[in-house]
């Protein structure tokens, strides 16, 4: 079907891509505790991309027996789209990047539900009064690319994914905890994510009340997440780049960040959910460095971007079906660093440690402002974590943050499956609360 799609436009057109994608998905939900619902989703859609008189043209449809229909709209569209700066890739040789795991797909759909509940039984056994929802879903993917230069490619992915959050309601109080793991293979047992869970209800117990000003601050991997990456990822593409609205543009090779911080974009990881041999237009994926000992290395371009910038596609290519291709972080990898959480928790006269942001994202995301409620946080006195902190609001700015880290962590973990990273120590940050 996608040779005749491509068969078809060739008549009408320069240049011709057939992207098509087929995607299944089994969530499995858990809410107050127990089963709310389970279901398998299907779909699959092709989507076309056409230069005609050096002009790019895109349609998408669902029906595959659409096809006429599907160059056509390509076709009239091309007349009003941007000029085209690239040529499409002919055959490439693409890196081995272990993807999928049969063993995903064939996970019995009674496991999943017993794995759900085991993780809330698991906590509640510990916290009987927790409100626990959860998630546990498999998915598998499958992409196809073919273009009129002869390039041929496809994948096949596999992500499966476990969650729990829990709140805990005492009078005025509402504790928020929670954790989950994405992986390219199934879940045995949840014991990974009960026992960080239970670590947040332990440190929790009590609460603290923290001082108003500025403040040393200790992200953990997922206060990392929440806080800190939103601005990098926009930062380093190359759309942004070109639009002249990221703050690291012209700065390659320029130290902005702390000496002791690299970054990747690493795509071709073994069974990360985030790797892939090829982007989303059939370029071979690649390991680019972002930041390398605190210097601006590269930014991230797909064909379009790359064609503007004078540069090459770095693999970065991510498009969803009915939308043109856009260069994208696929994998973020935070190299670590030498300093122990203990060691960081000590180092501090009073400060905090942050596991979760709440509207983090809602300020200057370009400008690399964050802020926001302290969703879930601890406060460090003379070296020790003495309670939760409620009520407090946070806010700094990403590149300040990384640009006088006063540590970085051993341990790296991943978090959402395109996230790897361990604690970063921060100089100080703006905090204020109620008290």
């Amino acid at each position: 079907m996608e040779e005749e799609i491509l068969r078809q436009a060739m008549q009408v057109a320069e240049a011709a891509e057939v992207y098509w994608v087929s995607f299944q998905e089994t969530p499995v939900s858990f809410e107050a505790n127990r089963l709310k619902y389970l279901t398998t989703r299907q779909s699959s859609g092709v989507a076309l991309r056409v230069i005609v008189n050096g002009r790019i043209g895109h349609s998408a449809t669902n029906h595959r027996e659409d096809m006429a229909a599907l160059v056509s709209r390509a076709v009239e569209v091309a007349q009003f789209g941007p000029e085209a700066h690239f040529e499409l890739p002919g055959p490439q040789t693409y890196p081995s990047v272990e993807a999928y795991d049969p063993q995903t797909e064939a996970f019995p759909v009674d496991a999943m539900v017993e794995l759900g509940q085991g993780l809330i039984d698991g906590v509640r056994a510990h916290a009987p009064d927790l409100q626990c929802e959860a998630g546990v879903a498999k998915e598998t993917l499958t992409l196809h690319i073919i273009n009129s230069r002869g390039s041929q490619a496809e994948y096949h992915k596999s992500v499966f994914s476990a969650s729990l959050w829990g709140t805990l309601v005492q009078d005025t109080d509402m504790l928020f905890v929670g954790d989950g793991e994405t992986l390219c293979q199934p879940m045995t047992d949840g014991l990974v994510i009960i026992e960080r869970v239970l670590r947040q209800l332990e440190l929790a117990q009590r609460t603290a009340t923290v001082s108003s000003g500025a403040l040393p601050v200790i992200f953990t991997p997922r206060g990392v997440r929440s806080a800190l990456v939103a601005p990098l990822y926009a930062a380093f593409s190359g759309r942004v780049v070109l639009q002249g609205a990221s703050p690291l543009g012209g700065r390659l090779g320029e130290t902005v960040f702390s000496p002791h911080l690299t970054l990747w974009d690493d795509p071709t990881l073994p069974l990360s959910p985030g790797g892939r041999p090829f982007d989303d237009e059939g370029i071979p994926t690649q390991r680019t460095p972002l930041v390398a000992a605190g210097a601006v290395a590269n930014f991230l371009y797909d064909l379009q971007t790359a064609g503007l910038a004078g540069t090459r596609s770095t693999g970065s290519a991510r498009r969803s079906l009915g939308g043109l291709p856009s260069p994208s972080v696929s994998t973020l990898i935070v190299d670590e660093g030498e300093a122990t959480f203990p060691d960081m928790v000590a180092d501090m006269k009073e400060g905090l440690v942050i596991e979760d942001l709440m509207g983090a994202s809602q300020g200057n995301v370009l400008g690399g402002d964050f802020g926001g409620n302290v969703l879930l946080g601890y406060k460090v006195e003379a070296g020790t974590i003495v309670g939760r902190v409620k009520d407090t609001m946070v806010a700094g700015n990403v590149y300040k943050v990384l640009s006088s880290l006063r540590g970085i962590g051993q341990e790296a973990r991943w978090v959402g499956g395109h996230l790897r990273t361990p604690a970063l120590y921060g100089d100080s940050i703006s905090v204020s609360t109620k008290s």
